[in-house]
């Protein structure tokens, strides 16, 4: 190699260092906008949340000043457009719905996460999952009329008497509506319990059935808990599938073949065009959402209370 090769080699390694040093400048000047970025999100989310409260309470403290809390609160008429505005028919309905949706979920929820997780080989497994938390992203309005206009007519083969808008219908759809969130956070929890754990119950002689309920699920026991809560939490707040099947019969009964209507669809209905802004009962719809928004709160608080309670560290 003659000098200007040599020259003109040595000119090209320190052009790729140069050029390396600058890429490497860039990187950590775009890794320093990166927590500012995610601090930006955090803080739009806290925000978001902020301004949704303060939205609630405002408008809700519009229709204090008209109608007294204990009525809101322990009255058992709710007809908004008569001037009776007792929540107590709605919450009825509202918990009515969420015990049938969790009587008809939880068990299954619980037993496809232990099939998933002890049962069903990798395989299975992968082909099985996907398909179950289909159920999740299936339109909710679609759900409805399926309560509508298949299980309704099911169930009035056993039950003649059954309303055609009734709270046992939407509450068994809600049920399997949630069912994917069950199952899917279940199993993630089961998932993550060592190996160890089962083998050294097998090897006491433990069968494969007393591993999963005996062993596995008491040590996830925080993490199928939560995915619990977080479902009758969801339950909770579904609107379009109650709006469809319930009714919108504000009814103070725990029958759940009578026509109901829940805080969700209340909502719904009052938000419609016959509802004048400005009016006591557009403001009746803020108070309806904020009491919703405390039932939701205080399902994740418990949720994560139990979560921190029962939480084990492998």
């Amino acid at each position: 190699m003659d000098a200007f090769e040599a020259n003109k080699h040595s000119l090209d390694v320190q052009k790729k260092i140069k050029e390396k040093k600058d890429r490497i400048k860039l990187l950590r000047k775009g890794e320093r906008l990166v927590p500012i970025f995610l601090l930006f999100c955090a803080g739009l989310s806290v925000l978001t949340t902020i301004g949704i409260v303060v939205t609630l309470v405002k408008e809700a403290l519009v229709f204090f000043s008209e109608v007294s809390p204990a009525d809101f609160f322990l009255n058992k008429d709710w007809r908004p457009w008569q001037g009776d505005y007792g929540v107590l028919p709605l919450i009825t309905g509202t918990l009515l719905i969420t015990l049938i949706a969790t009587i008809v979920a939880v068990p299954l929820g619980i037993a496809s996460a232990i099939f998933l997780s002890e049962y069903a080989g990798e395989k299975t497994r992968k082909t099985i999952k996907p398909v179950l938390e289909v159920l999740a992203g299936i339109p909710t309005v679609v759900y409805g009329f399926f309560a509508l206009t298949f299980v309704t007519p099911l169930l009035e083969t056993f039950i003649p008497n059954i309303k055609v808008f009734n709270a046992l219908s939407a509450g068994i759809v809600v049920g399997i509506m949630i069912i994917p969130m069950i199952a899917s956070l279940s199993e993630d929890a089961m998932n993550s319990v060592p190996n160890g754990l089962r083998e050294g119950a097998l090897a006491m002689g433990a069968t494969k059935f007393e591993v999963a309920i005996k062993v596995v699920l008491p040590a996830a026991f925080s993490g199928v808990v939560a995915s619990v809560v977080l479902a009758i939490s969801r339950a909770i707040g579904e609107t379009m599938i109650v709006t469809i099947a319930a009714g919108v019969t504000p009814n103070f009964t725990f029958d759940p073949t009578e026509s109901i209507q829940t805080l969700t669809a209340f909502i719904v209905q009052g938000t419609s065009g016959d509802t004048t802004y400005g009016s006591t009962i557009y403001y009746s719809v803020y108070a309806v959402g904020i009491t919703l928004f405390v039932f939701t709160l205080i399902m994740n608080l418990i949720s994560q209370r139990i979560a921190r309670r029962f939480r084990e560290e492998y």
